[in-house]
């Protein structure tokens, strides 16, 4: 193979936040096997130039993330003297951990050092948690599904990110991880932390993502942590949790609020479901391992003796199905929540099997939408409880006066 060599890289950084950082060390990854390589940063703030060597070494004792820490600490601030943090600007005050953390979850334990100040969030959900708390996050996972716009956030995480932004924070880096987790990017994010309490991650994706920086995953099943358990996570990831709990209790008083406006969802049964008006050969349903029909619970209501059963045999899948044939398997619940449309209603009713379940012949469902911001807050988090709970509770409390009337 001949002997090892060096070779010499430069790339240009203008600001310690700048992605090309870190983008650069990760190229780096396949010459690093068999070569030395020094990459020479440049700061045109400072006009200085600083040498980080990078190794096969260094690579595989140390993940990317402390070459990608060496490389962001060489970049010079900017000429104003702005502070490497990503929430640290003008109006804002960057949070910083004061204590090594330690946090438990279904890979085993993460240990989070203090002075991590940078929190990265993947998945659904978990960088709502560190916009609740006042923490803008470095960078997170684009959303397609309920966003009306080219923004690639959700309404509620973009009106706190806009109200961050005004205040003096940065933008987040936001990344596609629809196809699967853009390592590159997110590790040009430079985290000291990766927030993933709400996520489907698998034991190679947490085992990556590690390497970049110390990671807080979900402490059950894949896509399974509640809205309760994933503030409770990623909040002490960053040094919060007092501020976490609550947090938690500001928004168990909103639901309480929302729902003593409507005494006639009390007690009734419900679940949440998802049908095909094209094809109503199956009824599928979300189990209890999912938040979705998990905040029925939330509400006041009770969870179905058929939903439950299907939960409990098998805990760790989060939907289920049966066929419209069996349609009577799903006879005891008394409202059905449901994406889709209103006039979605009259196809369901006029089928010969979907048709004889009370909840549909009653017209005892509530229709959310269907990849619309009031479909996608269904699945609740710190952001979206506050901004949907009302409209969401009133659409249940008309399905349940059907039942009712039924």
């Amino acid at each position: 193979m001949g002997g090892s060599h060096s070779r010499r890289r430069r790339v240009a950084c203008s600001d310690r936040r700048d992605p090309k950082c870190a983008i650069a060390l990760t190229r780096l990854y396949e010459d690093s096997l068999t070569s030395t390589n020094v990459l020479v940063v440049h700061s045109p703030a400072t006009e200085s130039e600083t040498s980080v060597t990078v190794s096969r070494k260094s690579f595989l004792l140390g993940g990317l993330a402390v070459p990608a820490a060496a490389i962001l600490a060489a970049c010079g601030s900017d000429s104003s003297g702005g502070t490497s943090a990503s929430t640290a600007s003008a109006g804002v005050a960057a949070q910083t951990t004061a204590e090594e953390i330690t946090v438990e979850h279904a890979f085993g334990t993460t240990t989070i050092p203090a002075g991590a100040s940078r929190f990265t969030a993947v998945a659904w959900g978990n960088h709502d948690v560190a916009l609740a708390l006042d923490v803008m996050p470095t960078g997170l996972s684009a959303q397609t599904w309920g966003v009306e716009d080219d923004s690639g956030m959700l309404e509620w995480t973009k009106q706190k990110v806009d109200e961050l932004v005004a205040a003096g924070a940065a933008q987040p880096v936001l990344f596609d991880d629809t196809d699967g987790y853009d390592y590159e990017a997110i590790a040009a994010t430079a985290p000291d932390v990766i927030l993933a309490a709400y996520s489907g991650l698998s034991q190679e994706d947490y085992d990556t993502l590690s390497q970049i920086a110390p990671t807080v995953a979900y402490p059950g099943v894949p896509w399974g942590t509640k809205w309760r358990e994933m503030i409770r996570l990623d909040s002490q990831a960053m040094g919060l949790g007092e501020q976490g709990d609550a947090l938690i209790t500001d928004l168990e008083q909103q639901i309480a609020d929302a729902v003593g406006q409507y005494p006639q969802i009390a007690g009734k049964s419900a679940a949440f479901f998802y049908m095909s008006e094209s094809d109503t050969s199956t009824i599928g349903f979300y189990t209890t391992a999912d938040p979705r029909t998990a905040f029925m619970t939330d509400l006041g209501m009770t969870i179905p003796a058929s939903v439950q059963t299907v939960s409990d045999a098998d805990p760790e899948t989060f939907y289920s199905d049966v066929s419209s044939e069996n349609a009577d398997q799903v006879a005891d619940v008394d409202v059905m929540i449901m994406y889709g449309e209103e006039s979605d209603l009259a196809t369901l009713q006029a089928d010969a099997l979907v048709g004889t379940i009370p909840a549909i012949k009653n017209g005892a469902v509530a229709f959310v939408g269907n990849g619309t911001p009031l479909s996608a807050s269904t699945n609740p988090g710190p952001l979206s409880i506050p901004w949907g709970i009302e409209e969401y509770v009133a659409l249940i409390a008309a399905a349940a006066d059907k039942a009712d009337a039924a």
